[in-house]
């Protein structure tokens, strides 16, 4: 009876060994999480793009603020001393 359950056990074994997949479908799998690890970089890429391209124009915004108030102190300091 015991070498009829370790026959059936080591069958068993093998059976599930077997049905893994081919290397056909291990080659179709690794190149699909390629393409997909490509499409999240090219995502990702795009959105730092757009991340520097925003933080340009807050600074130039930042910058043209500053010099305006800068013109209007400059200004205001002139005509506070021609008074």
């Amino acid at each position: 009876m015991k070498k009829l359950l370790s026959l059936l056990m080591v069958a068993g074994i093998f059976s599930l060994v077997a049905c893994g997949p081919s290397e056909e479908e291990k080659a179709k799998a690794a190149e699909e999480a390629a393409a997909a690890m490509e499409e999240m970089f090219e995502g990702m890429e795009e959105a730092m793009d757009e991340a520097v391209e925003e933080a340009a124009t807050e600074e130039a915004a930042t910058e043209e603020a500053t010099e305006e108030a800068t013109e209007e102190a400059t200004e205001e300091a002139t005509e506070e001393a021609a008074e």
